[in-house]
């Protein structure tokens, strides 16, 4: 089943094709939008009117607040220390990982393609240009962009509409 019966769904969300979609114990709040081929995983929760682009994946310790834009692609993380067995040689299991929280501020742009590295903030208002890798905080209405993300000085961003990092008709 796409969409498990612990799913908590807002009122008037809105999924695309809801058969091409994963979610599960997760929270969506009142009016998003989610596109095809997003996975929402147990524990993330998605604000009000939210917009969460195609094949995009939000991982449990992920809390994304209102009115945020999720471009297509976009790929969230939360262990630091990914492996899939222990030193031992045995699979790991729940308790062999520490989960890393991360948090999307109000109003956030992330751009499509870009990849969230857990344990991070991105602050209210903030751009996150396309295919950007976050591995650090991003202050309240800064703009970042590149491998890894660094802020844009204010005569780039001034240069550079916000469309531009965010991925035209997103």
């Amino acid at each position: 089943m796409p969409i498990t019966n612990d799913v908590q769904l807002g009122r008037d969300v809105r999924i695309l094709h809801p058969e091409l979609v994963n979610l599960y114990g997760c929270k969506v709040g009142d009016e998003s939008r989610i596109g095809t081929f997003v996975e929402i995983q147990a524990g993330a929760k998605i604000g009000a009117r939210c917009k969460i682009s195609s094949h995009s994946f939000i991982c449990e310790g992920v809390t994304i607040e209102d009115e945020v834009f999720i471009g297509h692609g976009v790929m969230f993380t939360n262990d630091k220390l990914p492996r899939a067995t222990t030193a031992d040689g045995r699979p790991q299991q729940e308790s062999d990982w520490t989960l890393q929280r991360t948090l999307v501020g109000r109003g956030a742009s992330i751009g499509s393609n870009a990849t969230i590295l857990c344990g991070v903030t991105i602050g209210a208002g903030a751009f996150v240009g396309a295919g950007a890798v976050v591995t650090k905080d991003v202050p309240t209405g800064a703009t970042v962009a590149g491998v890894p993300a660094r802020m844009m000085s204010a005569a780039e961003n001034m240069a550079t509409a916000p469309r531009a990092f965010i991925g035209e008709g997103s």
